[in-house]
């Protein structure tokens, strides 16, 4: 198996509100609202929103309504920009998990969680490399 991941999908109980929300935040889709599902170029990987419970059938899954030991996360270039995203999230709906604070491991991270309560974290580490195109380089 390639060590890549392509696509990450996460299921919505309003897919309207949880395309503006994503809109606002400055993410763009051609997806029409007829489609049934949004999809965001998201630098080499698509995030896609979906109907939690079509996702879950789709998925194979019982969907207990709970947390699904699933974040999404942004790695930002500074603390600056993790707060940035922070209040931007919050203007645009979303509610703040955790404020952006200096980390155990050496870094800047915060998280919010979107209008599904999809939990977003923002983060800086500044042992990785992001590229002007966004993709990030572990370091190593």
């Amino acid at each position: 198996m390639e060590q890549r991941i392509s696509l990450v999908t996460l299921g919505v109980s309003d897919l309207a509100r949880a395309r503006a929300f994503y809109e606002t935040l400055g993410w763009r889709s051609t997806s029409k609202p007829e489609d049934g599902v949004v999809f965001f170029q998201a630098g080499g990987m698509v995030l896609g929103l979906w109907s939690r419970a079509e996702l879950a059938a789709d998925s194979a899954v019982e969907d207990n309504g709970g947390w699904g030991g699933v974040t999404v996360a942004q790695n930002l270039r500074s603390p600056a920009e993790v707060d940035a995203l922070l209040i931007e999230a919050e203007a645009a709906g979303g509610r703040i998990g955790r404020a952006g604070a200096e980390t155990f491991w050496g870094g800047y991270s915060g998280l919010f969680l979107d209008p599904d309560g999809h939990p977003w974290e923002v983060a800086h580490n500044p042992f990785w490399t992001i590229a002007a195109d966004g993709s990030i380089s572990l370091g190593d």
